[in-house]
């Protein structure tokens, strides 16, 4: 059997797959099993920060597996701590808990928010505000922090408790926050629903509101974070701090791991038995994560995704067909005036460049924070063809 048949067979049908194989990668390219080459400006939906296969962090995991794969979170290893003080140095945070996926971070962040509020001696606050659009996960807390009924409708019933209002709505936003409020939950820039960047004024008066209401301010960074978007954290953009943020995709270099990260008096609220992960912050993954963070912050890559960013959006704007390109450093959407987005995102497959079709109109490109002018260039070409 191929490659494919063994998968139609044997593995559940829970993703549309495009009919290639890979089965190598390096750098910002990846190749099929006929040896074919392609630009990816995908990069594992923004998961391979440092391109495929980075030397770096290759030569952590293989070190790291050699000498210490698993032992459990009842005891202490060395790569957990480390890492955890290299992203709360990075980030301004105080403490982290680390899990496998951007999921399960915002899963501890809500749980967190949930018991602060009852830390604080207010049990009736449970209400938390996600925005229409937004994507968390998909275990059934972040499907219902999920602003998009169409990852809900077949699960219901949803987890009680959220409320949700249109992204960049200030008006809604303050008529949403009440005494029931124990959280805010906003990503910086929406992903999934076709790359929007947050209004300024939109996450200061979730910060306000959130300082009003004793409640917690929660950003979800799982793919705005570790230089995604030009800074190291998206926050970093509006010169708002929140609460509690998370973390994950870039986090790895490749390899799973999620963190979610909390500031101050919330970074205490967690007590043993609370919460846990089997998995989380394993040796290996740490082992990756601290690697890859560290490339990122000391390689000059933040930078680069500003700067090659900033000349790829501009390029974009050449596209004929082209409404709108929209995003930060290298999260770029580009909105078509017609319904191409797929297939474009088909023919530029066959001729060797992988981006993400969103909807009918949206192509979203979230290459490796190493892309090159060059390779924007020859992307854009490829476009344009």
């Amino acid at each position: 059997m191929t490659t494919i048949e063994l998968d139609s067979n044997y593995v559940m049908h829970t993703y549309g797959r495009l009919p290639v194989v890979f089965v190598r990668g390096e750098g910002c390219f990846v190749y099929d099993e006929n040896g074919k080459q392609y630009l990816d400006f995908v990069a594992g939906i923004a998961v391979n920060g440092l391109g495929h296969c980075p030397p770096t962090v290759v030569e952590a995991i293989c070190k790291q597996a050699g000498t210490l794969i698993h032992t459990s979170n009842l005891y202490y290893t060395t790569p957990q701590p480390q890492l955890a003080k290299l992203l709360v140095d990075a980030s301004g945070m105080s403490k982290a808990f680390f899990c496998n996926s951007g999921a399960e971070a915002n899963e501890a962040a809500i749980k967190l928010a949930r018991k602060a509020a009852k830390v604080a001696g207010c049990p009736e606050k449970t209400e938390i505000i996600t925005a229409e659009q937004s994507f968390h996960g998909r275990t059934l807390a972040t499907i219902t922090a999920t602003g998009q009924p169409k990852y809900q409708n077949s699960f219901t019933p949803l987890v009680p408790g959220f409320k949700y209002v249109p992204y960049n709505d200030v008006a809604a936003l303050r008529q949403a926050a009440g005494d029931k409020t124990c959280a805010i939950l906003m990503e910086p820039v929406q992903g999934e629903s076709g790359v929007h960047p947050a209004a300024r004024e939109f996450l200061a008066t979730a910060r306000s509101l959130c300082d009003e209401l004793g409640a917690v301010l929660i950003f979800d960074e799982v793919q705005t974070g570790l230089g995604r978007t030009g800074k190291l954290f998206g926050f970093q953009h509006y010169d708002i701090r929140p609460d509690v943020m998370t973390l994950a995709k870039t986090l790895g270099g490749g390899f799973p791991i999620g963190c979610c990260l909390a500031g101050g008096k919330f970074a205490e609220i967690f007590e043993p038995g609370d919460h846990a992960s089997t998995f989380g912050g394993n040796p290996l993954a740490c082992a990756a994560a601290n690697a890859c963070v560290s490339e990122i912050i000391e390689g000059g890559w933040v930078e680069n995704s500003r700067v090659v960013g900033a000349y790829f959006m501009e390029q974009l704007k050449n596209l004929p067909g082209i409404k709108e390109v929209r995003g930060l450093g290298l999260m770029i959407g580009a909105e078509f005036v017609e319904p191409v987005a797929k297939d474009l995102a088909t023919k530029a497959l066959e001729k060797g460049l992988i981006v993400n079709a969103i909807g009918d109109n949206i192509v979203r490109f979230v290459p490796p924070l190493i892309v090159t002018k060059e390779q924007v260039d020859k992307a854009v070409g490829i476009l344009e063809s």
